[in-house]
């Protein structure tokens, strides 16, 4: 590595984790001014009171304070603000289908077997995603065509005004009501249509196609996994299709039955012959192959779109006559939505069972791990988490349609009978996570804390007593949290899924249910009602100030990280845009010899970080490659993304990142957070008031680590984790201090961040003192530097 010279000066380029942060936050500092980017996404830095860039604070390394600029990358526009992004919040479920999707395990190369499982998992996937599709559509039909349309309508005479009250005459015209029953529904289509066309645009892309071969960096690197398919377009034009099918068979008594007129069994059977294609047509799509392109080209895509939106008016044309007997309503939509959750609920126990032969196949990867670097349930974690995504799409569903009758007065009018089998599941979940709560943090943490009382550990990070104690207290909760709370959920919605199977074989058998139930179907009808309140609510308080959608922002920063996949009517991925903006950020500065530059993440941005860094690794040279470094906090990394993800986030291709930047990947951590950990080090234990642990090493490789330094700050230096004290201790060197336990939150204000980042650019050795590292010192320092002019300055 090249040695450092006096004109060496540090680029700090930091990236937020969940929950959009305000420049000031992110930067620590007054104001802040945005000096690159674009509409989306921002590169900002201080500014002094005239908006004017302004350096950052000094870097205290070589014996000296090194001059450097502090930039950060705000990326959450781009999940929240406004009522367009707001009303994403109502396509979680078709995201969480994306989230199984990256939860699958790795393939095998050279099993064929592995290949296989693969294949027909990620086919599933498709297929499940398409019924999601129907269901939401046909969900909503239930309230617009025939709750509202032919119940609610259908009363209002000019004698009796019914449940809307007070509707002119004219719209209880049987036309007309059918025109209002479909009309919101072709709407959403519209809606969901140009959401699923959307996508973030990296620096000098243009246009609004998807690329077909984008750039994933090297494979032996974290994050090669991560790329946009090639064939989303026609997977959206598929959902597409579904949902203008799904619309036309709703006024013509849906999938069970043919109805009465030749005209109609002709627009019926090819709304049917439609939507059963695209069925097919997804689930034997590949990810990669050109077969479905040319098969599907845009234009046979458009007239396919026109045919479809014609079946639909033909459909409201020759509609069977609405029922306006109250709670019959209209025949046939029940028994579509029942048909369509069935369907549903076999794909996912379809995947559940395929899945276990492929964690199976895939545990070779991961065999030599230690059990807590392995993915979670052996593997298996996508199917609870699909699973997850069908249970809540059907939630919502049935949630609005339970809370728009009791609003319009229509307790007579007749849901779906699984609608009740829903209200049990979502009873006996709320029921469940109760217990789990309960005994999580009413019993077993209180029992670790008594059990293990102060760990040695949190003794060599305090002298205090007092912040022993509190820090204590806060390890216990967080050790629960970060190693058994997946393990609960996972176990609650497996229980959910076997309630489900349950009630199927109950209502197939004929078999009552016992009496004992009904109290949690009272429960599931509130927390139904909720569920859809809390989402609609989200999407209004977000829509209406930005400042107010900061809970909106988290739940959309997990799911929408993943490209489009199982499901493409969701969000873009941001991941595909920050990923790539932060690499050409960090190149734009490397084109300065003297400049290095560190990419420092919090959080969820730890993760955005390492696969930015990641990417550079593997196409910058040598050169630049050594000016790079790595700083994350309170990042998840290792408990969280790499157990939940292992195709993207591979073990061996961590390690091999770390010994790309020599050791210049540092992690910082506390304890107490019940968030973050350790991203380097593992297998930690105490032995002679030393702390030792198995971690990366500079090399490539992985193997024991020297014992653990204290640091200048208090902190335990461990390999590349620096375990940070909690609450911090106390100084007068005139830096920002918080007291009390801080847990995830406020990084910043601990001072070993500046020492980390010092040792990621390469300006300090872990373990020694500050400046310990060699700088070239100038011959003729007199001089001014080989072509430069005496007085000038290097442009930012």
């Amino acid at each position: 590595m090249a040695l450092p010279g006096q004109d060496t000066r540090v680029v700090e380029l930091r990236v937020p984790g969940l929950v959009g942060l305000s420049g000031e936050r992110l930067l620590d500092t007054v104001s802040a001014v945005t000096v690159a980017g674009d509409e989306t996404a921002q590169v900002i830095r201080p500014s002094d009171r005239l908006h004017r860039p302004a350096p950052g604070p000094v870097l205290q390394a070589l014996r000296r304070s090194m001059p450097r600029t502090l930039e950060g990358y705000l990326w959450h526009k781009m999940t929240s603000g406004g009522p367009v992004k707001a009303v994403w919040a109502l396509l979680f479920p078709f995201a969480l289908a994306n989230v199984a999707h990256g939860m699958l395990p790795p393939v095998v190369p050279s099993s064929s077997l592995s290949r296989a499982c693969a294949a027909a998992l990620r086919a599933i996937l498709r297929a499940v995603g398409i019924l999601l599709t129907a269901l939401f559509v046909t969900q909503l039909g239930v309230i617009s065509l025939d709750l509202v349309a032919a119940t609610c309508l259908g009363e209002a005479t000019p004698a009796q005004t019914g449940c809307l009250g007070g509707t002119p005459a004219f719209l209880s015209a049987e036309l007309v009501r059918v025109a209002i029953g479909l009309t919101p529904l072709l709407a959403l289509v519209a809606v969901l249509h140009t959401v699923s066309g959307m996508r973030w645009l990296p620096p000098g892309e243009v246009g609004s196609v998807h690329p077909d071969q984008p750039d994933a960096g090297n494979g032996e690197l974290p994050g090669h996994a991560l790329a946009a398919g090639r064939n989303v377009r026609v997977l959206r034009a598929l959902h597409t299709l579904t949902a203008l099918s799904c619309i036309a068979l709703l006024p013509l008594g849906g999938v069970s039955d043919a109805p009465d007129g030749a005209t109609r069994v002709v627009v019926w059977a090819c709304a049917l012959g439609l939507l059963g294609a695209s069925l097919v047509t997804a689930a034997v799509l590949d990810d990669t192959a050109r077969w479905p392109r040319a098969l599907l080209p845009p234009t046979v895509v458009v007239i396919l779109l026109v045919v479809a939106v014609a079946l639909v008016v033909a459909a409201g044309a020759y509609h069977l006559p609405l029922d306006s007997g109250g709670a019959a309503g209209v025949t046939g939509i029940n028994t579509m939505v029942e048909a369509i959750g069935a369907a549903l609920l076999l794909g996912c126990v379809a995947f559940g069972v395929l899945l276990v032969p492929s964690a199976i196949l895939a545990r070779r990867l991961w065999r030599a791990l230690p059990r807590r670097l392995r993915p979670w349930l052996g593997g298996w974690v996508a199917a609870p988490t699909l699973f997850l995504a069908c249970l809540t799409g059907a939630g919502f569903g049935a949630g609005l349609a339970i809370a728009v009758r009791e609003l319009l007065g229509e307790r007579g009018f007749a849901l779906p009978t699984s609608y009740t089998a829903l209200t049990l599941l979502w009873g006996a979940g709320t029921v469940g996570a109760l217990l789990i709560a309960t005994i999580t943090y009413g019993i077993a943490i209180p029992l670790r804390k008594r059990s293990r009382g102060i760990p040695m550990i949190v003794r060599m990070l305090h002298s205090d007593e007092r912040d022993r104690e509190s820090a204590a207290d806060a390890w216990a909760a967080s050790i629960i949290e970060r190693k058994h709370l997946h393990r609960l959920v996972s176990a609650l919605v497996i229980l959910m899924a076997a309630g489900a199977l349950a009630l199927v074989a109950m209502r197939m058998t004929g078999t009552e249910r016992p009496g004992w139930l009904e109290p949690l179907s009272a429960l599931g009808v509130f927390a139904l009602g909720l569920l859809a309140a809390g989402l609609l609510r989200v999407v209004y308080t977000a829509a209406r100030s930005q400042g107010r959608d900061r809970h909106l922002g988290a739940l959309a920063d997990l799911v929408y990280f993943w490209p489009r996949s199982a499901h493409p009517v969701v969000p873009p991925s941001y991941a595909l845009k920050v990923v790539p903006d932060v690499a050409d950020r960090v190149r734009h500065h490397l084109a300065d010899a003297s400049t290095h530059v560190v990419v420092s993440g919090y959080s969820h941005g730890g993760l955005l970080a390492v696969l930015a860094v990641a990417r550079l690794a593997g196409s910058v040279d040598e050169a630049q490659r050594e000016r790079i470094g790595l700083v994350t906090a309170g990042s998840p990394l290792q408990w969280g993304y790499q157990r939940a993800f292992p195709a993207l986030l591979p073990h061996t291709s961590l390690a091999t990142l770390y010994g790309t930047l020599h050791g210049r990947w540092r992690g910082l951590c506390r304890g107490t957070d019940p968030f973050g950990g350790g991203v380097t080090t593992w297998r930690h234990q105490i032995v002679d008031d030393r702390l030792l642990g198995v971690g990366y090493l500079t090399d490539g490789g992985i193997g024991p680590l020297p014992a653990a330094e204290q640091s200048p700050n208090g902190a335990l230096v461990l390999g590349g984790d620096h375990w940070l004290p909690d609450p911090v201790p106390h100084s007068d060197n005139g830096h920002r201090w918080a007291a009390g336990t801080l847990r995830h939150s406020d990084y910043l204000i601990d001072q070993e961040w500046d020492r980390a980042v010092a040792i990621a650019a390469g300006l300090e050795r872990p373990g020694g003192a500050r400046g310990s590292c060699t700088e070239q010192a100038a011959l003729f320092s007199d001089l001014p530097a080989f072509g430069k002019p005496p007085g000038a300055r290097r442009s930012p």
